[in-house]
């Protein structure tokens, strides 16, 4: 009774499973040949040479429909595999069509950088340029304004130089530069 419940069950179970097995969907969708005129054919002739000549003919129809079914299975077989060659020569040129473009996008996206890099570099240039030219200006600034103060201070020095100071002033300007 245990055992008879088990099997029951299991088959409840494969009954109501969604995943049907590849068995049982080949069982369903299998397609059946029409009945062969062969079954049921033969009748028992009285004379054995008779029966020799109704089975020769029966084993060369039998041998042509063989010959034909063949034929038709190669037929079927070469068409199968010249779909399968077109799709595999379909998906090959897919993938080289997505490669090439792929490369193509990945040059331009190069060129694209290239040309970002080189505008980079044209501002960077500029940028030194014009930061060389300012300290170069600061500086020529800085010279001449030193070149001044020198003659300013040399030209000082001669008018000074030139005047005559008095002898009582003398000694206040020697005590004054002494103290400073």
């Amino acid at each position: 009774m245990a055992n008879s419940f088990r099997t029951l069950s299991k088959t409840l179970i494969r009954s109501f499973s969604t995943k049907s097995s590849h068995h049982n969907h080949h069982q369903k969708t299998h397609k059946y040949l029409d009945p062969n005129s062969f079954l049921g054919s033969w009748k028992t002739p009285n004379d054995p040479k008779e029966a020799e000549k109704k089975l020769a003919l029966l084993r060369r129809d039998y041998a042509k429909q063989v010959k034909n079914v063949r034929k038709e299975y190669i037929h079927e077989m070469e068409l199968l595999r010249l779909e399968k060659l077109r799709k595999e020569e379909a998906r090959k040129e897919a993938i080289r069509v997505a490669n090439e473009e792929r490369k193509r996008l990945k040059a331009e996206a190069a060129k694209v950088r290239a040309q970002e890099r080189m505008v980079a570099e044209e501002e960077f240039r500029q940028t030194l340029l014009k930061e060389r030219a300012e300290k170069l200006e600061n500086w020529r600034m800085k010279r001449t304004l030193h070149e001044n103060k020198k003659k300013e201070a040399k030209d000082l020095v001669r008018r000074r130089s030139s005047l005559w100071i008095e002898e009582q002033e003398l000694e206040s300007k020697i005590f004054s530069a002494i103290v400073f």
